[in-house]
């Protein structure tokens, strides 16, 4: 039988991984093949720890929970504008150079079109 830390870190992989949309926590056990009273626990645990964020939610008729992850799945999509990606100035680029981002009006402009 799997210890309750490789099911904690398993749930909450498979979380991360469906994304936006959130996972039936009755869904994640069959996944994880947990009972639902152990499947209950660890993501109670989860949410504890900020890992996660529980919404009740009314499923075929009965009151379940929805389980979203707080961290995202890493894309690249994230900074593919980023001025710097295609700088010319990429290697004498450094907080301490010549040439640094604190003072860069691209990568600023840019950073403010994000918010």
């Amino acid at each position: 039988m799997p210890r309750r830390n490789d099911l904690e870190h398993k749930a909450l992989q498979l979380i991360v991984n469906v994304g936006d949309d959130g996972v039936l926590q009755a869904e994640l056990w069959r996944k994880l093949d947990a009972s639902s009273r152990e499947g209950s626990r660890i993501a109670i645990k989860l949410e504890g720890k900020g890992l996660i964020h529980r919404e009740r939610e009314l499923f075929k008729g009965r009151w379940t929970y929805r389980l979203y992850a707080k961290r995202k799945q890493a894309s690249i999509n994230s900074i593919i504008d980023c001025p710097c990606l295609m700088c010319p100035n990429d290697s004498r680029c450094g907080p301490w150079n010549s040439v640094s981002p604190n003072e860069c009006e691209k990568l600023t402009e840019w950073l403010l079109s994000l918010t």
